[in-house]
């Protein structure tokens, strides 16, 4: 099975998220900090190959993150955002499918939020748990 490429959008550095995404067959191609200004212009290209943007929503700033996900609603490519946690990466990964149920997961205690959506979807599904 080929795994998924993966772009993601936020933060200096990713932490164990790398493992977590690589256990899920996701392959990150490239990691964007998204601190440059020209990330938020709305004409952004996504790298070629890419079939999912994961965006790191406490480490972005709202132009960029609408930049991101225009330029994959755009190309058709579906987006998970998430806090940068294996826990809500998990969570986020579960609740749009990508993953269904892996061994080992974090419990779903800590999570704050994340947000899903896709290129059918023009709403966000929120996802709070206390």
């Amino acid at each position: 099975m080929q795994s998924v490429s993966a772009v993601i959008v936020g933060a200096d550095r990713l932490g164990n998220i790398p493992d977590l995404l690589k256990g899920h067959n996701i392959a990150i191609t490239h990691h964007i900090s998204g601190r440059d200004p020209s990330h938020q212009k709305k004409t952004l290209n996504l790298p070629s190959g890419t079939e999912l943007v994961i965006l790191l929503t406490d480490f972005l700033g709202h132009n960029v993150m609408k930049a991101f996900r225009q330029a994959a609603q755009r190309s058709g490519i579906k987006v998970v955002a998430c806090r940068r946690s294996v826990c809500s990466m998990q969570q986020a990964l579960e609740n749009c499918g990508l993953c269904q149920g892996v061994p080992g997961a974090c419990p779903k205690d800590g999570m704050k939020e994340a947000v899903i959506s896709g290129p059918t979807s023009r709403r966000h599904q929120h996802v709070t748990h206390h």
